[in-house]
């Protein structure tokens, strides 16, 4: 999983060579002092002009480089296999850990601060740091290794009251496998939702055809996050395959939401008796889910389990509900015809 490939022009062209492992001379394998671009993959790699790792050194983390800032120059390859997840440095004010001191676990800019260019001695705990003479990651530069105790800048770095800048290594990617556990699945909500309704009368005495079928249109909205362990290091992150068609990006502190058009065909009774009401209601089914999730993560050939949880809102599942109602009956009433008899001895 940890490689570099090196090229012998930029933007990886020319001829290359891939490497996993420590390589304490590049001359030895013909490709010495020729490298102007590569790629990284998992843990980071430290460049020296130098064979037998020494000279000026250059850190490359996971990535591509199509160019680098000292093209033709790099004899060896060191690949760093220190564990990178959880760094941190103790920076002391005078020689032999003396004086003020401050820990750091990130990257920090000391001109930002009171400990700018103040620096000298420092004992690191966790992490591979690099320190830098000027802000912004500006200027000479060295390298500072897990259990370091460097007691005095001036004589071993020439660099006393000189550091302004630093910043761990970042670990590499690590390989991550996901397993939902669908047989501990868990439906914490389900319920109904009214979409369309869809009403026909039939107000004669004789019964009434209608169509075969009826479309209807709804937007259905598939809301998902995924809930990381409490000890899960910031930044892992990886694909979680639910379905065929919802693949899931999952990243901590990440949700991810998506809408979708779907077209929905409603069958329709083909006929309604006399005098009956018709209703259709189309209703969409939503359900809340979770699901464990068995994570196997791989980095720096260190494996490890931990659990996760699924959790999705969904509401892709339409159906329609009929019911048939009599109308109500309607009485008519009759009137009544009047009518007018002669009186006797008149004439009209």
């Amino acid at each position: 999983m940890n490689r570099i490939t090196v090229y012998e022009r930029a933007n990886f062209e020319g001829l290359s060579r891939e490497f996993t492992c420590d390589v304490p001379d590049l001359h030895e394998l013909d490709f010495g002092d020729c490298i102007a671009s590569l790629k990284v993959v998992g843990q980071p790699w430290i460049a020296y002009v130098d064979p037998k790792y020494e000279g000026e050194s250059y850190a490359f983390e996971e990535g591509e480089y199509p160019s680098v800032e000292r093209p033709n120059s790099f004899s060896a390859l060191r690949l760093v296999l220190h564990d990178l997840g959880d760094p941190q440095i103790t920076l002391y004010e005078r020689p032999n850990f003396q004086g003020a001191c401050k820990v750091v676990t990130e990257e920090t800019n000391l001109a930002y601060g009171y400990f700018n260019d103040r620096v000298a001695s420092h004992v690191v705990q966790r992490g591979v740091w690099l320190l830098y003479q000027h802000p912004g990651r500006g200027g000479w530069h060295c390298l500072a290794w897990p259990g370091e105790h460097l007691a005095d800048y001036k004589p071993e770095l020439n660099f006393q009251a000189r550091l302004s800048h630093l910043r761990p290594l970042r670990p590499g990617q690590p390989l991550v496998s996901a397993r939902l556990l669908w047989e501990q699945k868990r439906v914490e909500e389900e319920r109904e939702v009214l979409v369309d309704e869809i009403e026909g009368v039939n107000e004669t005495e004789s019964e009434q055809v209608l169509a075969a079928s009826s479309s209807r249109e709804d937007s259905t909205t598939l809301w998902q996050s995924f809930h990381f362990s409490n000890g899960t290091r910031a930044g892992l992150s990886f694909t979680l395959i639910v379905e065929a068609s919802n693949i899931f990006t999952v990243q901590k502190g990440r949700s991810e939401s998506s809408t979708r058009r779907e077209r929905v065909e409603v069958q329709l009774p083909a006929k309604i008796p006399p005098r009956t009401a018709l209703s259709i209601q189309v209703l969409r089914k939503e359900v809340t889910l979770s699901v464990p999730v068995l994570l196997t993560i791989t980095q720096n050939e260190a494996v490890r389990t931990e659990m996760g949880e699924y959790r999705s809102v969904s509401g892709t599942n339409i159906s329609a509900r009929y019911s048939l109602k009599p109308l109500p009956v309607v009485c008519r009433q009759q009137a009544a015809t009047e009518g007018t008899e002669p009186v006797p001895g008149t004439e009209l």
